[in-house]
């Protein structure tokens, strides 16, 4: 099965985006109005440019004013943003930081999860599919010293590409959980191996991709969100060697340094191992 097979709708998946980020706490900046005079008008320049470049013509402008209603009516704005722009902010944000590489957050992160011990397995349901994973390693600071009771918020989708709390028939908190690490920092979950998946494109978004002949998949990843007192929180994602649109993701998300390497262990599960550092706030 693939993620255009019983898919959640676009609609459905959008709602809840901006029903998680409008309802989730988080840092907002006071902006000073030269800032905002600043990025506004650069911004409309870039529009602007590209109108005269490309001699956009009056029926087209209708078509992309048409378009940008729909995707706020859709609730797509999260989808679309996370997807096509968080990738450079994320980019700009890593030029003054240290330590683990952060990719972008997406609009799945859903917070508030279960907290679990240092070994554990995610919550999941009984009949899970796809094959079993031991994710472990250790969260140190930048000088190597190991950081004892960090917080990873881990989530992913399933082995069908599908995130709890964003496609129906999947239990709420579903391969989603907050692990924190022992004494020496360490940490082994036991989940399963996430599919890719294709972002929703029966809304806006998907008209966009397929007016354009793009692809709308995601490698398979892992989500962390890695926090402690003291530290700058990372956020990330943890890719698959070998998987499948790694070298073309639609969100242009992957870093050679967050690309995992499963290999098999003796219990015959497959195993990685990653070990985060945080920076020193």
């Amino acid at each position: 099965m693939t993620t255009t097979d019983h898919a959640p709708t676009a609609a459905g998946s959008g709602s809840s985006a901006s029903e998680a980020f409008r309802a989730a706490a988080r840092e907002t900046a006071s902006v000073p109005r030269e800032r905002v005079d600043e990025v506004a008008r650069a911004l409309l320049r870039g529009v602007h440019q590209a109108i005269r470049e490309h001699d956009v013509t009056y029926p087209e402008f209708q078509a992309a004013k048409q378009w940008l209603m729909d995707v706020g009516e859709g609730g797509e704005w999260p989808l679309f943003l996370d997807v096509f722009v968080e990738h450079v902010v994320e980019e700009v944000a890593a030029r003054s930081q240290d330590g683990t590489k952060g990719s972008i957050q997406g609009p799945y992160y859903l917070p508030e999860q279960e907290m679990l011990p240092w070994r554990t397995t995610l919550p999941m349901r009984p009949d899970e599919k796809g094959e079993p994973l031991v994710f472990a390693g250790q969260v140190r600071d930048v000088d190597g010293t190991p950081v004892a009771g960090a917080e990873l918020d881990i989530w992913h989708a399933d082995a069908d590409g599908y995130y709890s709390g964003f496609a129906p028939d999947i239990p709420a908190g579903n391969l989603r959980g907050v692990v924190v690490s022992d004494g020496q920092g360490r940490f082994e979950i036991t989940t399963v191996q996430p599919a890719p998946y294709q972002i929703p494109t029966d809304g806006p978004t998907g008209k966009l991709i397929t007016a354009a002949a793009w692809h709308a998949w995601r490698p398979a990843h892992l989500h962390l969100m890695v926090r402690a007192p003291g530290h700058r929180t990372i956020t990330t994602q943890l890719y698959f060697r070998g998987g499948e649109w790694l070298d073309s993701d639609v969100a242009e998300a992957t870093k050679p340094e967050l690309v995992l390497d499963p290999e098999p262990r003796e219990d015959g599960r497959l195993g990685v191992t990653y070990d985060f550092v945080l920076e020193r706030a």
